[in-house]
């Protein structure tokens, strides 16, 4: 329908003086007298929607700048208004109005940072970037759309491109703690601990340190090769907050990395005096357990957590990894087995039910060798950048003889991991019984050699430091809930 016109243009501009007066009741006066003579008028129709709007009428203006747009749908001014209207009341109806503008301005700032807005508050962070990035200066001052910014781009695990979002907003809030702590978690995320580190010292220097920035700090410390600091703060974590479940998760972690298994167990112990209803706790300890030897007291820990927390898989999981560890095959194919009954797309019990069978040594085209392949190839269906359920699937694939499938198994997990001493093995040895047509496996001997001797090191750098337990440090049993 084509939108009339025919208002006299010095009757448009007295409409205009009055708004830009701030008069809009006078505005509205002669707004309905125009329109009574031209009621198809889009001009006049946007004025009012306009008018109402600064009268604080947000209902009223919506309607009329609908009759604009149902008169004329692609008038920009009324598609603006509505656009505006609809999203300053949250309405996902804005979202079709905002992208019929870009059809008219593709580069309009304004629309893409408020089309960003609504598609971070939907979780949909891949298009929130998208429309973050065209932002441009709009986003520059805004510290809130910057947040949502920069915690779409952690979210989507690209955090070195989150690193100048969180550099920028720290520059508008320098006082702000969170804008300092944000930015620490992004620098650690991409594996900048020393600057993390940096980033947080004002923090760590405050006479009461938050509980999480000194487990940040610690976990930072750890990865700079300083795990004495490491150690000391997260135990003042732990005497901050005797009541936070992860401080004592990653005191377990670490325990198990400096194979200091018994401190370990000692803190999730003052842990479970504070949660004693804490099934990751109990999975911790139980992992401990494991390494020192003592599996029945692993497995009631899994059995407690299990009791506790029965709608996760985790447990089972650890549960199964200790029986598969102790030699309990068929136990550890039963508990997995039920297990995805419960969850039938997990895909780390489906790797898992294919190593306890391999670990089993079926021969090659019976079923438990088949069922191996068949639970392999689904946790790589499920999650194709999972490297343990390929390094599984292309081992039986060579014992099968297909090298083929095994060459393409090990090649995928290089691709993502090129130190994977796997793999590397696996191709070395699939490469072999083809002739290695390439003549890649001499390179492949001196590069698994390589990786052997680092991971070496490696080791010893991680066992060169002890962890020692400190009574006096550890939660008062006795100690108050933190409010």
């Amino acid at each position: 329908m084509i939108a009339q016109t025919g208002t006299d243009p010095s009757n448009i501009s007295a409409i205009q003086s009055a708004l830009h007066s701030g008069d809009n009741e006078q505005a509205l006066t002669l707004i309905h007298t125009q329109l009574q003579a031209w009621p198809k008028d889009v001009r006049l129709w946007t004025l009012e929607g306009i008018a109402l709007s600064h009268l604080g009428r947000d209902r009223e203006a919506l309607v009329a700048y609908n009759k604009a747009l149902a008169i004329s749908p692609g008038y920009l001014a009324a598609l603006e208004g509505a656009a505006e209207l609809e999203y300053k009341a949250g309405s996902a109806r804005a979202v079709p109005l905002l992208n019929r503008i870009l059809k008219l301005r593709p580069d309009e700032p304004t629309v893409h940072a408020m089309l960003a807005a609504l598609s971070y508050k939907k979780h949909d962070c891949a298009a929130a970037v998208e429309h973050f990035q065209k932002s441009g200066p709009v986003l520059s001052s805004q510290p809130a759309a910057l947040q949502e910014y920069g915690a779409c781009l952690m979210d989507l695990q690209k955090p070195d491109e989150a690193l100048p979002v969180f550099e920028q907003i720290l520059t508008l809030m320098p006082s702000d703690p969170h804008a300092r702590y944000n930015l620490a978690v992004a620098q650690f995320t991409a594996q900048h601990s020393a600057d993390a580190l940096n980033t947080l010292q004002p923090l760590l220097e405050a006479s009461a340190p938050d509980p999480d920035v000194l487990d940040l700090a610690s976990a930072a410390y750890e990865e700079t090769g300083d795990t004495p600091r490491a150690v000391n703060l997260l135990r003042q974590a732990i005497v901050a907050s005797p009541r936070k479940v992860k401080y004592y998760v990653d005191f377990a972690a670490l325990s198990y990395k400096h194979e200091s298994f018994q401190v370990g167990v000692e803190m999730i112990d003052a842990g479970l005096t504070q949660l004693p209803k804490a099934a990751p706790l109990y999975i911790a300890r139980g992992i401990l357990y494991i390494q020192m030897g003592q599996l029945e007291k692993g497995q009631s820990d899994f059995e407690s957590a299990n009791r506790l927390d029965p709608g996760q898989a985790s447990a089972a999981v650890a549960e199964g990894l200790a029986q598969m560890q102790s030699s309990n095959l068929d136990q550890a194919l039963k508990t997995v087995a039920t297990e995805l009954k419960a969850h039938p797309s997990d895909a780390f019990l489906h790797y898992l039910k294919a190593e306890i069978i391999s670990q089993g040594g079926p021969a090659v085209g019976t079923a438990d060798f088949n069922e191996a392949v068949k639970a392999a190839s689904r946790a790589v269906q499920l999650q194709p950048d999972f490297p343990l359920a390929r390094n599984v699937l292309g081992n039986l694939y060579l014992q099968s003889g297909q090298n083929e499938k095994a060459i393409e198994q090990c090649r995928a997990v290089l691709r993502e991991n090129p130190t994977d001493q796997i793999a590397v093995y696996h191709l070395l040895l699939a490469l072999r019984k083809i002739n290695d047509p390439r003549g890649e496996v001499p390179g492949l001997v001196k590069r698994l050699a390589e990786l052997r001797l680092q991971s070496q090191q490696q080791e010893a750098s991680a066992n060169r430091y002890k962890l020692y337990i400190q009574s006096e440090q550890a939660p008062d049993a006795a100690a108050p809930p933190k409010q």
